[in-house]
């Protein structure tokens, strides 16, 4: 199953290509962000993830409630696990 999860902007790679590296459980990956509005996102925004994308912005507090979710159904280490090798 792929869903999206919660990443951290921890650094924009290539901003003309829209490419920024996120943290997800410790794992950093490049994304591409051309779906966000980019004048409204920065560093240390946590934005969903699915297949490489960033799909949306959201808030800290909506990121930390995905993740427990998904901790809950025993989903997590799965979802980090495709976000490890989405991008190899």
């Amino acid at each position: 199953m792929c869903l999206a999860i919660p990443g951290k902007i921890v650094e924009f790679v290539d901003f003309e290509n829209h490419i920024a590296k996120v943290d997800v459980g410790g794992v950093r990956r490049n994304v591409n962000i051309g779906m966000l509005d980019e004048d409204g996102i920065s560093i240390g925004d946590y934005v969903l993830i699915h297949v490489g994308f960033a799909m949306s912005k959201i808030d800290e507090q909506e990121a930390a409630e995905t993740l427990r979710l998904l901790k809950e159904i025993d989903l997590y280490e799965e979802e980090v696990e495709g976000f490890k090798t989405s991008l190899e």
